[in-house]
């Protein structure tokens, strides 16, 4: 452990979801090349799908997410018709080409939807594209949104897997983030999705929240770890109010330094690791029969916008405003309003409105950082296989690298890049290094410890 390093290298950088990231799409793409991209997908293709429900009944101050809050279900149900609609038409684009691998639905608060509404957009899911047999179903799972209705609603859409936020139990902690919640309702939920045939369980947890201590932050591991969770995130809280500026609610004094971050995220990780998980990534934990666990062992781990994930679908389509699609040409991102969302999406319309068409410089580079973000290594070998003169010029700025840091932040073994032990925690830093969008961008990031 390295925690003098922490206060130097944990600058603001991206979380490496994607490459080039976000902040550098343009309005070049749009729905004319989302609609070709679409319609180059191949025959027998595997995709997967991300529904975004852009809605939450109360606004966490803690979150950096496209969502918004409502107490009528009114708006929720016009959003429906529009992302029914998109549903609709990206499926006939797609029509007999492309079999559905996995289905994730986030936000906001997916589990604000009714249950008729739920068991309706699943059905509507299943009439559009073709899944296949053993096809996964993921949703994020707001606790407080919870009831009978809405667990036997999940079961009947064929939910795989639940991801519960916990974020921190400590009421002091819930009270500064706006997000009350006890254990014995986690548990609950928990064991009702269980009861219903759902395998997999995830729970967030975050570090680096107002008030948190390292004593604060054990005890919620401590808990979580009792309700054995197959899967575990443990996420620093990205303080950005000029992006969010509902952040704002939380004042930053009450924010634990650097150092204090760093201390939280290896004691939380050294709880979890004991308890016999294995550490997927940089922030990911999974017990050892997990598939992402057996997708890190086997070097089939990716990272994608709902992080890591051993889905190796190259196709990932965004349905519902912000949601950002990922193709093999490039990325391109629907529009963030809801309501001008509905008016492009109304009578066959696409919404992307933003993204960014791949170069060969930016397909090496992003194979180089997410083998960092997923393996903490990359073989030189592979790059230069892989991308002939390009990798290798790349590999000549690894080595330059290398050769040059005094913190042997990364180092060569044998025909291996590798980032030591004691390093990875810093490795979005290290990532950071191959972004050559990075210095050029005007973009504010979260803190990378």
């Amino acid at each position: 452990m390295r925690p003098e390093l922490a206060a130097r290298l944990g600058q603001n950088v991206p979380r490496y979801t994607s490459y080039p990231t976000a902040p550098h799409f343009h309005p070049g793409i749009d729905a004319t090349a989302c609609r070709g991209w679409l319609e180059a997908l191949g025959n027998g293709d595997e995709i997967s799908l991300y529904l975004h429900i852009p809605y939450c009944d109360r606004l966490c101050w803690f979150c950096a997410c496209h969502t918004k809050q409502t107490r009528h279900y009114e708006p929720v149900t016009a959003y429906l018709r529009s992302l029914h609609a998109e549903i609709a038409t990206v499926a006939r684009i797609v029509a007999g080409k492309a079999g559905v691998r996995a289905v994730h639905l986030g936000g906001g608060s997916p589990t604000m939807l009714k249950p008729e509404d739920m068991v309706a957009l699943g059905a509507a899911l299943r009439a559009s594209f073709d899944f296949l047999p053993d096809a996964r179903i993921s949703v994020e799972i707001e606790p407080n949104d919870m009831d009978e209705g809405r667990l036997d609603a999940l079961a009947e859409i064929g939910m795989t897997r639940a991801s519960l936020g916990v974020q921190d139990f400590d009421p002091k902690v819930q009270k500064a983030i706006n997000r009350e919640q006890s254990f014995r309702l986690t548990k609950a939920v928990v064991d009702g999705v269980r009861s219903r045939g759902v395998e997999s369980v995830n729970l967030d947890l975050l570090y680096g929240l107002p008030h948190q201590t390292r004593e604060s932050v054990s005890s919620t591991v401590e808990q979580a770890l009792t309700l054995e969770p197959d899967r575990i995130a443990l996420f620093g809280y990205a303080h950005v109010p000029w992006f969010k500026k509902h952040q704002t609610m939380i004042d930053e004094a009450w924010l634990p330094g650097p150092v204090e971050r760093f201390e939280q995220s290896q004691l939380a990780a050294r709880a979890i690791v004991d308890k016999g998980y294995e550490a997927i990534g940089l922030d990911h934990f999974a017990k050892p029969g997990d598939a992402l666990a057996v997708a890190s062992r086997s070097g089939r781990l990716h990272r994608n916008f709902q992080g890591y994930t051993e889905d190796r679908c190259e196709t990932l389509i965004g349905l519902g405003p912000s949601s950002i699609s990922q193709f093999r040409q490039g990325y391109a991102q629907n529009m963030p309003s809801t309501a001008e969302y509905g008016r492009m999406v109304a009578g066959g319309g696409l919404a992307a409105i933003r993204g960014i068409a791949l170069s060969d410089d930016d397909r090496v580079r992003g194979w180089v950082i997410e083998r960092l973000m997923c393996d903490f290594a990359f073989s030189a070998i592979d790059l230069v296989e892989r991308f002939g003169e390009r990798g290798q010029r790349l590999l000549l700025e690894a080595s330059s690298m290398a050769l040059k840091d005094p913190d042997r932040l990364l180092e060569l073994d044998g025909d291996c890049f590798v980032v030591p032990a004691e390093s990875r925690p810093f490795v979005r830093s290290i990532a950071a290094k191959f972004d050559k969008y990075l210095e050029t961008g005007k973009s504010r990031h979260s803190v990378a410890v």
